[in-house]
C-alpha cells in the first residue's frame, strides 16, 4: 500500500438514511400531518406568488367544492365510492406482489356487460331478476380480465405489470367498438332505458348514490376481514414475501396467484356495475375516468389496508374537486389547480420515506438495537 493511500483518511458523510425498524402509529399520524402543512405553506406561496391570490381565499373555495352543500358532498361521496372500490379491488394483487394495472380495463368490461344486459334484457325482466343479472355479468367479465393476465403469470411468468396493462387498451377499443356497433359511430350508449329507468339503481333517502356507498363500505370490510383474519389472506401474504417460501410451506402458488386475480377483478366487474347502474346509466371508453391508475396510489399509501384506503381516497377526491372549484371560481387554467393539488401530494407521498427511513446526521451514531447491531 501507498504512503499517500495510508494517509487517506475516509470521511464521514454528512448524512446516512438508515431505515426504521418501525414507525408507531402516533409517529405516521404526525409526519403526514407534518407533510400536509408544509404543502398548504408551500402551495400559499405558489398561489400568492404567481396569481397574486389570497391563499385562505382560495383555500375556502377549495373546502366548498366538497363541503358547500348536501348535493356537491354528495357527488364527492359518489366519486369516493368508485376510487374506493376500485382500490379495494387491488388489494389482494397487490399485498402478492402482482401489480395489477389492469384495473381500469377490468372496470370497462365489467361495466360493458352490464350496460348489455341493460340494453337487451332491461324491458324484459323483473327488476329483481334483472339487477342479479346485471351483478353476475359484471363480475363475471372483470374476473375474466383478471384471470387472463393471471393465468400467463402463473403457467409462463410473464410480466403482470405489461400485460394488464395492454389489457386495459383492449378492454378500451372492445368497448369503443361495441358502441359503435350499437349507436353508429358514438362514443358511448347514450343514457340507457332514460323512459322506463329499467336497471337504475332507485334513490334512497332522496339520494341517488346511496347504494354505491352502501356496496363499497360493505366491501371495505369484507376485504379486510379476508386479507388479514382468512386462510387464503395469510396465503397471499406468504406468496407476496416469497414464493419460493410458499411452496416450502406447501401453498400452490399457481392457485394463489389465479384465484387473488379472480377476485380483484370480479370486485373491479362490480365497481363497473355501480358505475354504469348507480352513477352514470351509460357506458364508453371513459367510464372509468382513470381512477383505474389514481387506485394505485390509494393502495399503496394505504399499505393494503381498506380502512386507510377509504381515507386517502377521500383525500384525493376532495383535492380533486376543490381544485375543479377553484378553476371555475377564479377562471385559472387547469395546470395552476393540477399545480396546487400535485405540490400536496407530492409532499404525502414524500412522507412515506420519512415513515420508513431516518437520516443519521454526522457525529450522531444510531442506537444499538438488544443485539448490539
Amino acid at each position: 500500500m501507498s504512503g499517500a493511500a495510508e494517509n487517506t483518511i475516509k470521511k464521514e458523510p454528512l448524512v446516512r438514511i438508515v431505515k426504521r425498524d418501525g414507525a408507531t402509529f402516533p409517529q405516521k399520524v404526525a409526519v403526514r400531518v407534518v407533510a400536509i402543512l408544509l404543502a398548504l405553506v408551500v402551495d400559499a406561496i405558489f398561489i400568492f406568488g404567481v396569481t397574486g391570490l389570497n391563499p385562505l381565499g382560495v383555500y375556502s373555495v377549495m373546502w366548498g367544492g366538497t363541503f358547500s352543500n348536501p348535493t356537491r358532498f354528495s357527488w364527492a361521496m359518489r366519486d369516493l365510492a368508485t376510487l374506493l372500490c376500485i382500490g379495494i379491488a387491488l388489494a389482494p394483487a397487490f399485498k402478492m406482489r402482482f401489480w395489477n394495472i389492469g384495473a381500469e380495463g377490468q372496470v370497462l368490461m365489467g361495466g360493458l356487460v352490464t350496460a348489455l344486459v341493460m340494453v337487451y334484457f332491461g324491458n324484459s325482466l323483473p327488476a329483481p331478476v334483472l339487477f342479479a343479472t346485471m351483478l353476475v355479468a359484471s363480475v363475471a367479465a372483470g374476473a375474466l380480465w383478471g384471470f387472463i393476465p393471471a393465468w400467463f403469470k402463473a403457467h409462463w411468468n410473464t410480466n403482470e405489470t405489461l400485460f394488464t396493462l395492454m389489457m386495459n387498451y383492449v378492454a378500451t377499443s372492445i368497448v369503443a367498438c361495441m358502441t359503435n356497433i350499437m349507436r353508429g359511430k358514438a362514443s358511448s350508449l347514450g343514457t340507457l332505458n332514460k323512459a322506463t329507468k329499467a336497471g337504475w339503481f332507485p334513490a334512497i333517502a332522496g339520494q341517488r348514490y346511496t347504494i354505491n356507498i352502501i356496496v363499497v363500505i360493505v366491501l371495505t370490510f369484507a376485504v379486510y376481514a379476508y386479507l388479514k383474519y382468512s386462510k387464503h389472506g395469510y396465503e397471499i401474504t406468504v406468496v407476496g414475501e416469497s414464493e419460493n417460501t410458499a411452496r416450502y410451506a406447501g401453498i400452490n402458488v399457481r392457485r394463489v396467484i389465479i384465484r387473488t386475480m379472480l377476485i380483484s377483478g370480479a370486485i373491479c366487474g362490480i365497481c363497473g356495475f355501480l358505475i354504469v347502474a348507480g352513477k352514470d346509466q351509460t357506458i364508453s371508453t371513459t367510464s372509468a375516468g382513470g381512477q383505474g391508475f389514481t387506485a394505485i396510489i390509494v393502495a399503496w399509501l394505504a399499505k393494503f389496508n381498506t380502512f386507510y384506503m377509504a381515507l386517502i381516497s377521500f383525500l384525493l377526491i376532495f383535492l380533486s374537486r376543490g381544485a375543479s372549484e377553484i378553476s371555475s371560481v377564479y377562471s385559472l387554467n387547469e395546470y395552476a389547480t393540477d399545480i396546487v393539488t400535485g405540490i400536496i401530494l407530492f409532499f404525502i407521498l414524500g412522507s412515506e420515506f420519512f415513515i420508513n427511513f431516518r437520516l443519521i446526521w454526522r457525529g450522531k451514531a444510531p442506537k444499538l438495537t438488544k443485539e448490539g447491531k
